[in-house]
């Protein structure tokens, strides 16, 4: 197996969040950086990204809702109206976030399918939480990136 330098790590998964999101053309940019993800915050995604992270993590609009800070209603007409209007830099930071866990996630499970298995199971390590009810706050899906970074460096938790 090849070694991959941690420059390549975090490159391969920048790239998987663009794709995830759909893609330059949904978001101008390919992301390459933390200072892209800064920024495409900050300007504000494009709908159909959010649309795009409903799509790859398998969830219906209400589930999604509840990991935004927004109201369910507000998603409703996210999901109706405009791909080309733009998020507030609030759920663009937290659908940039989601779709950071979501790559990684991928990344170290090997696969998609597997990693949303782990996020409707409860963890240990968690506080015997799932780990998807934990993504709807900033400190709840910063616990759940530290335990995948455990996951992945083979750390007993």
């Amino acid at each position: 197996m090849p070694v991959v330098s941690r420059k390549e790590l975090f490159t391969m998964q920048y790239n998987q969040v663009t794709d995830i999101l759909g893609g330059e053309k949904v978001l101008g940019r390919r992301i390459s950086s933390r200072a892209d993800l800064v920024e495409l915050g900050r300007t504000g995604l494009r709908k159909n990204a959010l649309s795009n992270l409903v799509k790859y993590m398998s969830l219906s609009w209400r589930d999604m809702a509840s990991l935004l800070p927004v109201s369910e209603r507000t998603v409703q007409r996210y999901q109706k109206y405009g791909a080309a209007r733009h998020l507030n830099q609030q759920v663009s930071e937290q659908t940039l976030q989601l779709a950071e866990i979501m790559a990684m996630g991928s990344e170290v499970f090997g696969d998609r399918d597997n990693f949303l298995a782990w996020l409707s199971m409860p963890s240990v390590a968690l506080g015997d939480e799932k780990p998807m009810e934990l993504l709807g706050s900033r400190f709840g899906a910063e616990m759940v990136m530290d335990e995948l970074g455990r996951i992945a460096h083979g750390i007993p938790t």
